[in-house]
């Protein structure tokens, strides 16, 4: 098990990091966490944000009681705010948050309210800090994810297919895409780190078809690597059917049985990795415990599907799964962005 403590060149690598958002001498710099919170995440960034000049303040909530009958992993939507209007206004009246809490404002209800007077908001996953001083944002890695979202923003369906058996197709009429390698730099942006994704949240209704989670893809609400197929029949947005003998199908149909929630099953986003530093096989070198893996989220080439909260669909759940898939190929209206796990063109 890795050891948590400060390191200077963990600091160092807070500070530019932040030097990519543009933070400022002077800037106000709200640091976000819970009580449950890897503490070192938000010592480090208090740290880096005192050392550029920032005037620093802390948010620390109690990490509420579990209102559900199973854990929650991976969601990328922390509740601890709990609609907290005091909360929401010291953050969003600050320049500068970092997000230090267990699972992210990523699909929290709060984050639109957070953004909504120009706050840029910067997300540290919930990781040992050496996976973060692996997985520094790139400006290169960055402008590439934001054409990739142009790309899905310009075109009116997306195609997934791949030898193990998964025939998808998405409806992008209308949606918009999405592409962060980590730089919160602009106001009302929002980063993450580790990143390096070009995603899209599609409407209601738009996706159809068969995935097919192969051996060597990923679960990441568990942790675990697939070690047996497992195939989603997937219908206008739900997954109506979860087949497969091995314990990894078992895992899942017991666990999305468990929240008695349709909008679990849902599609919440589709996109894929762009990552170069990302590795898919990362996941076996870590303690469960020291990593979210967000890496794997990232790798470039994956395509990433994901179920459950939607906000484009208007849809709200805390379960919710994260599957990289590798050896996948990604077409945006015929023309090919991702080919058998490997990125094509300019995205490259």
């Amino acid at each position: 098990m890795l050891i948590e403590r400060i390191e200077g060149k963990w600091i160092a690598d807070f500070v530019e990091v932040f030097g990519l958002c543009r933070v400022k001498p002077g800037e106000v710099a709200a640091v976000l966490s819970e009580s449950q919170s890897r503490s070192v995440l938000a010592e480090l960034a208090e740290l880096a944000l005192i050392q550029m000049g920032a005037k620093v303040f802390h948010v620390r909530l109690v990490t509420p009681r579990l209102t559900e009958a199973v854990p929650l992993r991976s969601t990328g939507t922390t509740v601890a705010i709990e609609g907290l209007e005091p909360v929401i206004q010291a953050l969003s009246s600050s320049q500068f948050i970092v997000d230090c809490t267990v699972e992210g404002l990523l699909h929290s209800v709060e984050r639109a309210a957070l953004l909504a007077k120009g706050a840029r908001i910067m997300m540290i996953s919930n990781e040992h800090p050496e996976i973060l001083e692996r997985l520094k944002p790139s400006p290169t890695v960055h402008e590439k994810c934001q054409l990739g979202a142009r790309l899905i923003t310009e075109a009116s369906s997306m195609r997934v297919t791949s030898a193990a058996g998964t025939d998808l197709t998405v409806d992008l009429n209308g949606v918009q895409g999405r592409g962060s390698a980590g730089i919160a730099d602009q106001p009302g942006s929002f980063g993450y780190w580790p990143a390096g994704l070009c995603i899209c949240y599609p409407s209601n209704g738009s996706v159809n078809g068969t995935l097919v989670l192969d051996s060597g893809d990923v679960n990441l609400t568990f942790k675990r690597y697939f070690a047996s197929p497992v195939t989603l029949r997937i219908e206008n947005d739900f997954v109506t059917a979860i087949e497969g003998q091995g314990l990894d199908a078992e895992l899942m149909r017991s666990y999305y049985a468990s929240w008695n929630d349709r909008d679990a099953y849902a599609i919440s986003h589709v996109g894929w990795g762009m990552a170069p530093k990302a590795r898919w096989d990362s996941l076996v070198m870590y303690d469960k415990r020291d990593t979210n893996g967000t890496e794997l989220r990232a790798f470039a080439g994956n395509f990433l599907i994901s179920t459950g909260a939607n906000p484009a669909a208007g849809r709200f759940t805390s379960c919710h799964f994260d599957f990289p898939m590798r050896n996948c190929t990604v077409s945006l209206d015929g023309r090919e962005v991702v080919r058998q796990g490997v990125l094509q063109a300019e995205l490259a």
